[in-house]
């Protein structure tokens, strides 16, 4: 198990030097197995660059490198550069939402400062051949960080008026709201219309790919 970074300036060292290499030669160096695919490890890629990195968050609901105020996220990338899939925020809380604050919520959290690490994801290349691109750190400007908080007002106002059933991935223009759970039977606590307790899947905010499609792009244009 790597250190943790001592400084924003390590993390960025250990990041910078990564660029280039393949997972299979990340996985040899960390003395661990590459999987066949990635259907039953679907974290396996983001745990492999954390271990890398030395991040320590684990699990908990706190930004990766809590020290250095920096969340880290890997991001599938296509041959052109674009994302492959939405990436996630962190999970959502479905009761006693109605005095949360956006600049106090964990999406703000998470996303004040982000460590981006693109890494090839297409389906054609074996898992051990893809390469980590170039990783860069980023930071919502004052546009997305509206953006962010316009979309988290509403869905969170959606969630305390008991309508959680009715918010689809559609909602949102940056951000959106989906099941996460490891499999459907996992329920938690969240309000209905008429103010009353019930069992729902448990729910995350996501990045809407078109979102992150444009950090990637702003940052890579040069």
């Amino acid at each position: 198990m790597k250190s943790t970074p001592q400084s924003l300036n390590e993390l960025l060292q250990r990041a910078e030097a990564m660029a280039g290499l393949n997972l299979g030669e990340l996985a040899r160096l960390n003395q661990i197995p590459v999987p066949q695919d990635l259907k039953r490890d679907k974290g396996w890629v983001g745990q492999l660059i954390e271990i890398e990195l030395g991040a320590d968050a684990g699990s908990k609901a706190q930004q990766d490198f809590l020290h250095l105020g920096v969340e880290l996220k890997t991001i599938p990338i296509n041959r052109y550069g674009k994302p492959l899939e939405t990436t996630f925020v962190t999970t959502t809380p479905l009761i006693n939402v109605k005095s949360l604050n956006f600049y106090d919520s964990l999406v703000f959290h998470k996303l004040q400062q982000v460590l981006w690490v693109p890494v090839e994801g297409e389906r054609d290349i074996p898992i051990a051949d893809r390469r980590v691109g170039t990783p860069f750190l980023w930071q919502p400007d004052p546009m997305e960080l509206s953006l962010l908080r316009q979309d988290w007002e509403e869905i969170m106002e959606m969630i305390a008026m008991g309508k959680v059933e009715n918010i689809t991935a559609r909602h949102g223009e940056v951000l959106q709201l989906r099941p996460k759970a490891a499999n459907s039977k996992a329920l938690t606590e969240s309000i209905t219309e008429n103010g009353t307790i019930k069992l729902t899947n448990p729910r995350g905010f996501y990045l809407k790919t078109q979102f992150t499609s444009q950090v990637l792009a702003k940052v890579f244009a040069g």
